[in-house]
């Protein structure tokens, strides 16, 4: 957690000192959920714009806001699966039905818990932060999982099981492309390796792991089973996939995860291969400098790009049929890590490109 001196002292005024440290982590971790959701909303918006601009389409231009075609858009579907029915079928199981969208949406949120916002901002500064994220986006197949079964519906369960096997096919390229960053970085901090790629030039982990980019992003998106990765919930083969019996805000919280999701992979991308809140100027000009300081604005910055990705993606690739994503997955993706991690091997140990001159 960071210090807000203002509010803390403001805190301190009214409540016991013992209470104002818990207090304050709370009312940052809301401010941060807050945001996080509203960015999600406008994310919807920002989709459905992009891809109509792609198409040569419009979007919604319908509700406005502040004479903004289409910008209350995201609150008026809010509005509508508020006050939606949630209808649950009479042989699922109530229990494991009601559950599955928290198990889907919990993991995406707390993974925020250890992301670096800006140097010193971030709300848990453990050595393991790396081991953190990966156990917990693996957090997220459990929901899929049980939102499948517990429907007691065969298409519901088939769309569950596509996206478990999809997801775990994934995960490993995905890990692998993280121990990448580990060996580049020497750390499991996400600050450290942040500051890892502190120079001029070319000391990002882009130019260097290139291919674990490449590697990373595409089993992010299919992780999040968006476009072109979405047999889960192919409209033509299995309906809906595994939320095909969800209906009103237990489907919102699934389509919530989904995006949360969208957001976290195009921050931890930046974050593990494009130096994080670093300003692009590091090394060129002074830190206390306008365009050399580092911070939060460069960190949301960059991450624009991953996420506009994302909608490019959809809007251009065509649904991939379920062999030639495990294929690609299998067979592809997880060589290529294994082979560059042997070739980043020998470039630590000979001490070449970003490791030159390190001990």
């Amino acid at each position: 957690m960071w210090e807000w001196s203002p509010l803390r002292d403001w805190l301190s005024e009214r409540i016991t000192p013992y209470w104002t440290y818990p207090l304050l982590t709370a009312v940052q971790g809301l401010i941060v959920v807050v945001c996080i959701i509203l960015v999600m909303a406008y994310y919807t918006l920002a989709e459905r714009k992009v891809i109509g601009w792609i198409q040569a389409r419009k979007g919604p231009n319908r509700v406005n806001l502040l004479w903004i075609p289409g910008a209350a858009q995201p609150f008026a579907d809010v509005f509508k699966l508020m006050f939606k029915e949630i209808i649950i079928p009479a042989d699922a199981n109530g229990f494991l039905f009601r559950l599955a969208p928290f198990l889907s949406l919990i993991p995406a949120i707390a993974i925020w818990a250890v992301i670096p916002f800006a140097p010193q901002h971030a709300f848990s500064n453990i050595d393991a932060g790396l081991l953190y994220i990966l156990s917990l986006t693996s957090m997220g197949v459990y929901g899929v999982i049980l939102a499948g079964w517990a429907a007691n519906s065969k298409y519901a369960f088939l769309g569950a099981m596509r996206s478990a096997a999809q997801i775990v096919a994934y995960e490993i390229a995905m890990g692998f492309a993280m121990v990448g960053v580990l060996m580049a970085a020497g750390s499991l901090n996400i600050g450290d390796i942040i500051q890892a790629q502190h120079g001029r030039g070319l000391a990002w982990n882009w130019f260097w792991l290139f291919p674990l980019l490449v590697v990373y992003f595409i089993s992010g998106v299919a992780e999040t089973n968006r476009a072109p990765f979405d047999v889960a919930e192919g409209e033509s083969e299995i309906v809906a996939g595994f939320h095909v019996d969800y209906s009103g805000m237990a489907f919102a919280l699934f389509f919530i995860a989904e995006y949360v999701n969208m957001i976290l992979i195009s921050v931890l991308t930046v974050v593990f291969f494009f130096g994080g809140w670093l300003s692009p100027f590091d090394g060129w000009l002074p830190e206390d400098s306008l365009l050399g300081a580092p911070g939060f604005f460069w960190l949301g910055l960059k991450t624009l790009f991953p996420m506009f990705s994302f909608l490019w993606l959809r809007a251009t690739f065509p649904r991939y049929r379920y062999d030639q994503i495990m294929r690609l997955g299998w067979k592809a993706l997880i060589p290529v890590t294994l082979v560059w991690l042997l070739v980043e091997g020998f470039m630590v140990y000979f001490h070449v490109g970003p490791w030159k001159g390190h001990p």
